[in-house]
């Protein structure tokens, strides 16, 4: 972009410097200069119009490819993260599993046994404030 400025500008320049040489020796009379003038006027802004256009579509081009890399960069994205969190909830489906599994064996271990749990057959000890405590469970200093 920067290369159609530097060209545009140099355009101007050389149809000014051009327009004002060919006024300073031209060995024609008013009239025709001023024809001539006209017309290195209208081509310049021909010219202009022309690179204006290239420009913009240039741009417009541009754009449109950026957009469509971004969309493309976009849905790559998402997809990866679609499929990660898949992975995610596969592996913690396939935990949730394991432990259902662990849980139904405690539970079966646990009718085996009559029901009593080894805490229920622990000895509660008395603090000094007489509160009861079940050892197994109770961290805290008396």
């Amino acid at each position: 972009m920067a290369n159609t400025g530097t060209t545009f500008l140099a355009l101007l320049t050389g149809a000014a410097i051009g327009a004002g040489l060919g006024m300073l020796y031209a060995p024609e009379s008013g009239e025709d200069t001023r024809r001539k003038l006209s017309e290195n006027a209208r081509r310049t802004q021909d010219n202009l119009n022309k690179q204006y256009r290239e420009t913009s579509s240039n741009l417009s081009q541009k754009a449109k490819k950026a957009k469509m890399d971004f969309e493309t960069r976009l849905e790559d994205t998402l997809a990866s993260a679609s499929f990660k969190a898949d992975e995610i909830i596969d592996g913690l489906e396939s935990k949730l599993e394991e432990l259902r599994r662990q849980n139904a064996r405690f539970q079966k271990s646990g009718e085996k046994s009559g029901g009593d749990s080894s805490s229920d057959k622990k000895e509660k000890v008395t603090t000094p404030s007489n509160q009861a405590i079940n050892p197994s469970t109770d961290n805290s200093i008396a």
